[in-house]
């Protein structure tokens, strides 16, 4: 017995259909990967030359937070926020920015992985810099609490959802050393890249350093901030990579 499985467009009159296949169509035109002549390769290499991206810092999302990255990109003498780079029509082609931020529940690692292995196929980088706040919501609650609430609440067993030492904070050095640790030990981290832990104070706007996890062959702290004060800045009297490659 053949069994269709759900398509909502199945079910609109043939003209909305039409214009519904119209519009996904259209949408190919903004992806690398449709374009004539994509190349993986040769796509990649220009991403990398668009961002001289050096630095992912990985925050939680609450607003009082929002100063993290200014304040990481202080320490480490990244550029951050930089500039946008337009080419001759208006499209945003490249950035002058230095830093990335990846912004999860709490600032635990656990939820970042996957974007930094992405930016480090995409660009390259040199840093994982992990902040944990003062005064985070993930302090208020246990891994035991969140898993009984939701079985009580909703009815859901989350137990096995995700690991128990990444649900919540207990505190921040054991929270910090974790997460470095588990950045550390993740494939998609280069042997290279150096990892930092450190606890934001919401309230003066300070950085704490509390673990600091260098990479194979790579220096302190203080080496990296020298390097970055030669951070790469885009000309934009120049061609820049990714001009022309939009419709």
């Amino acid at each position: 017995m053949l069994i269709m499985a759900y398509t909502p467009s199945l079910f609109l009159p043939a003209d909305e259909r039409s214009n519904m296949n119209s519009l996904e169509h259209d949408f190919d035109r903004f992806a690398f990967s449709k374009q004539p002549g994509y190349h993986e390769p040769t796509v990649r290499r220009e991403f990398a030359k668009a961002v001289s991206l050096r630095t992912v810092v990985v925050y939680c999302y609450d607003p009082r937070a929002v100063g993290i990255p200014a304040a990481v990109a202080r320490e480490l003498g990244e550029v951050y926020p930089g500039d946008i780079v337009r080419d001759e029509r208006g499209n945003k082609i490249a950035s002058t920015t230095s830093l990335f931020e990846v912004v999860v529940a709490g600032g635990r690692a656990r939820d970042a992985l996957r974007s930094i292995t992405v930016a480090q196929h995409l660009f390259g980088i040199e840093n994982i810099v992990i902040v944990h706040h003062t005064h985070c919501g993930a302090t208020s609650f246990t891994a035991e609490g969140i898993i009984n609430a939701y079985r009580h609440e909703h009815g859901n067993d989350i137990s096995t959802l995700y690991e128990r030492e990444s649900i919540c904070i207990t505190d921040y050095l054991t929270s910090l050393k974790h997460d470095t640790e588990l950045v550390r030990r993740s494939n998609g981290t280069p042997s290279h890249v150096d990892i930092y832990g450190y606890v934001y104070d919401i309230d003066n706007e300070t950085l704490s350093l509390v673990v600091e996890n260098g990479g194979v062959g790579s220096g302190s702290k203080m080496a990296a901030t020298a390097q970055a004060a030669a951070a790469f800045v885009l000309n934009p009297d120049e061609a820049h990579p990714l001009e022309g490659m939009f419709c």
